[in-house]
């Protein structure tokens, strides 16, 4: 089971994300009680009825989908998991930064899937704020190293918005 950071600290995860199986579809799988991730695909076929028996709702979002295709319904989510299927496979860090920052969600952001400590910093700065570590990789290493390998960024970014020569001269 993946070991969970959020706010820079190891956090509990209260969450299941549900999976669809083999020969289910969004519309026939059964939608467990409490503290659920849907994927989109579900989410999609099936909102009224997630909307009327949850209370806190978790959205999944994989590489391949749209963040345009939720965007009207950001409200509804109390944490967006970005799916990173592989270590090289970057589309979760534009899909963090289009939701922090085109369409200002401010829920919890979770990076899921394939994730290191070497991200972590880089995740930070598009908007995350809550990561699930690849299984057996080690929760007290990415804490002492998976947030700082720069000591001051020059970019701006989502978590910094002003580049490094600004915030000198101020």
């Amino acid at each position: 089971m993946a070991q969970l950071i959020k706010n820079q600290a190891v956090a509990v995860d209260a969450w299941k994300t549900l999976e669809i199986a083999e020969g289910e579809t969004p519309e026939t799988v059964a939608l467990p009680a409490g503290d659920v991730i849907f994927p989109l695909a579900v989410w999609q076929a099936r909102k009224a009825e997630i909307i009327s028996c949850h209370k806190r709702i978790g959205l999944l979002i994989t590489p391949d989908d749209r963040v345009e295709d939720v965007a009207a319904d950001l409200d509804y989510f109390i944490v967006i998991a970005v799916h990173f299927p592989r270590f090289v496979d970057g589309r979760g860090y534009s899909t963090a930064a289009l939701l922090r920052q085109r369409y200002g969600y401010q829920g919890e952001l979770r990076a899921v899937g394939d994730v290191l400590h070497d991200q972590l910093f880089f995740m930070k700065r598009v908007g995350f704020d809550s990561y699930a570590l690849k299984d057996g990789k080690s929760v007290d290493f990415a804490l002492a190293a998976g947030f700082t390998p720069f000591a001051e960024p020059y970019q701006g970014a989502t978590d910094q918005p002003e580049p490094h020569f600004r915030r000198r001269s101020a």
